[in-house]
């Protein structure tokens, strides 16, 4: 009598599901804000190997963001590194292809904290509203490109956004946070 285990959940399942559909599109966009950037394989393995323990410790509400920010800080490390390192290398990266400025640890703290908040803000709004402004203030998407992608009108984007901004700000000035998301 042959009896089956129940598969054990390792997370493998909710990483190709959630996760690796968006490696083409992190690819895509490492190259176009890194350009110098050579490691792209490392780094993503990296991130992906950090997003798997972070998932281990509970689940994580947007992946796909997670992932593309724990990309980005892992480069700005690299460049950060390869700066004290390499000093000499570093005169053959054209600064203007950096986008993002290098912060100092108090600086990058900051930001992670400001990151996190803007996290619990977005995750306080409804699902639509969230995938809304997560397009159009996390990944940059334009209004057009936004309403494309959710399958939803321009109208209902800028509907969308204007009540995101202002239950965000909302949200913002309840736990009293004074800088909130530009307009």
């Amino acid at each position: 009598m042959n009896q089956r285990l129940p598969a054990r959940d390792d997370g493998s399942d909710w990483f190709s599901q959630e996760v690796l559909p968006h490696e083409e599109d992190l690819r895509n966009w490492l190259s176009s804000r890194f350009p110098v950037f050579t490691d792209v394989d490392d780094v993503i393995q990296e991130a992906y190997f950090r997003l798997m323990r972070a998932h281990t410790s509970g689940p994580i509400v947007n992946p796909r963001a997670y992932l593309f920010v724990t990309v980005k800080n892992l480069v700005m490390s690299r460049f950060r590194r390869l700066k004290h390192e390499h000093p000499l290398d570093v005169k053959e990266i054209n600064p203007l292809d950096i986008v993002d400025k290098m912060r100092s640890p108090s600086e990058e703290a900051s930001a992670n904290d400001e990151v996190n908040i803007l996290i619990e803000a977005l995750q306080s709004l409804p699902t639509r509203c969230c995938q809304v402004m997560t397009l159009r203030k996390i990944y940059g998407f334009s209004q057009k490109e936004a309403a494309k992608k959710l399958g939803i009108t321009v109208n209902t984007v800028q509907v969308q956004t204007a009540i995101g901004l202002k239950k965000c700000g909302d949200y913002f000035r309840k736990i009293g946070y004074k800088r909130g998301l530009s307009r």
